[in-house]
């Protein structure tokens, strides 16, 4: 779990704003990206859940490869 240390900034007398030390921002975006790109993953996983695969073998005959 991310520990965040926000300050709340209020206009008004209502919180307006969250404001975070950088390093945690840096944090919370890296973290963000991470799960956008699971997403994606998961996304793609079921999109070709029922396409028919290809062995290695028969990838490297098929374009002259040497794996």
């Amino acid at each position: 779990m991310l520990a965040l240390h926000p300050n709340i900034l209020e206009k008004n007398g209502i919180q307006e704003f969250a404001v975070l030390p950088y390093s945690e921002f840096l944090k919370v975006k890296e973290q963000l990206q991470d799960f956008e790109d699971l997403k994606d993953l998961r996304q793609a996983k079921l999109a070709e859940k029922n396409v028919e695969g290809m062995s290695l073998s028969d990838a490297e005959k098929e374009w002259g490869l040497k794996v």
